[in-house]
């Protein structure tokens, strides 16, 4: 069952371009010049029941104006999209009752005030019955361990625990899907990690779809199966994050530890990015050697004390697409 289907949407911005000098301005009153920018062009795609999606891409790709046509807040110049069954710019009122939505730059909580009260003035708007509220605000604040922090000022609060907060209080109503803008910018390795484990847990106990922008390769990976790439408003990608690896992916990298200080090394296929004492790190060409005959080759030449094989970061992958994508565009151009 999908529970958030898009056709053909489009989102067009007009605005009057401001001109410099006295007789420019005059005649841009008078004469205004309109112009027009093409955020969104002609996208396409479903999410199913207790998927996680990473919808990615570059700033200023319409990431942001996507989730704001599939939550409501703004029309699209054309084209068709239903959430739980609903026309979310029609029937946004009756949506808001079935989503949640996280923005990482954005707070939900009110400033001066702790998070408790927040969470009471929410159950009121969203209508929560008292007994399930309390259950529920419970289970979450056990769950996202914010005891100690229900009577505190929000803007006493660190930025991880006030993300803490600002989930649950988006998860407050029992939403079916939860919109995730950047949810862990600005945070440390252990708080990241943290809500990625409470996030996955949550979808997996309650079958909650997730629909996630992030910069953030973490997020990506720890988060979500699949993932859509777009750029200057199309998409340009949309499958499995395992595909990207095997599609995109054509270097491994390999950290040793020594046994002995090494002399220069020279692999066919191989880069030595690094060379410090009985540390070495190299990149594997593996669209040229295998990794396993590699490994042999470095066995039997090196004395080998420890050894680490990795990806590169999915920054690495995802700038690749972000690259094949405009070449593929200069070309149709």
């Amino acid at each position: 069952m999908n529970v958030i289907e898009v056709h053909d949407l489009n989102k067009r911005f007009r605005f009057k371009r401001k001109q410099s000098g006295v007789w420019a301005s005059i005649r841009s009153v008078i004469r205004p010049e309109i112009h027009e920018v093409c955020a969104v062009k002609d996208i396409g795609f479903s999410v199913s029941q207790g998927e996680a999606l990473a919808f990615i891409g570059p700033n200023g790709a319409g990431k942001s104006t996507t989730i704001k046509m599939l939550t409501g807040i703004l029309h699209p110049t054309s084209g068709e999209a239903s959430v739980l069954g609903f026309v979310p710019w029609q029937e946004r009122q009756r949506l808001a009752f079935e989503i949640g939505s996280v923005f990482g730059q954005k707070s939900q909580l009110w400033y001066h005030l702790p998070p408790l009260d927040t969470f009471d003035l929410l159950s009121h708007i969203y209508e929560i019955d008292r007994r399930a509220y309390r259950r529920r605000r419970d289970r979450l604040v056990e769950l996202f361990r914010v005891e100690d922090l229900l009577k505190t000022p929000v803007r006493k609060l660190s930025l991880g625990q006030r993300m803490r907060c600002e989930i649950i209080a988006s998860l407050l109503h029992g939403p079916k899907v939860l919109f995730l803008d950047e949810p862990t910018v600005g945070l440390d390795v252990v708080a990241k990690q943290r809500i990625r484990d409470l996030i996955s847990l949550l979808r997996k106990e309650e079958s909650l779809t997730i629909f996630l922008t992030s910069h953030d390769a973490g997020d990506i990976k720890e988060l979500c199966r699949r993932v859509i790439v777009i750029d200057r408003g199309e998409v340009i990608l949309d499958n499995e994050v395992s595909y990207l690896r095997r599609r995109y992916l054509r270097t491994k990298v390999i950290d040793l530890k020594l046994e002995t200080i090494p002399d220069a090394v020279e692999l066919e296929g191989v880069e030595v990015l690094k060379q410090k004492g009985y540390g070495m790190k190299l990149e594997v060409d593996t669209s040229r050697r295998s990794i396993d005959h590699v490994i042999e080759e470095i066995v039997a030449r090196l004395k080998v004390a420890d050894i680490t094989i990795s990806d590169p970061p999915l920054e690495e992958i995802i700038a690749l697409i972000y690259a094949r994508g405009n070449d593929r565009r200069e070309e149709r151009e």
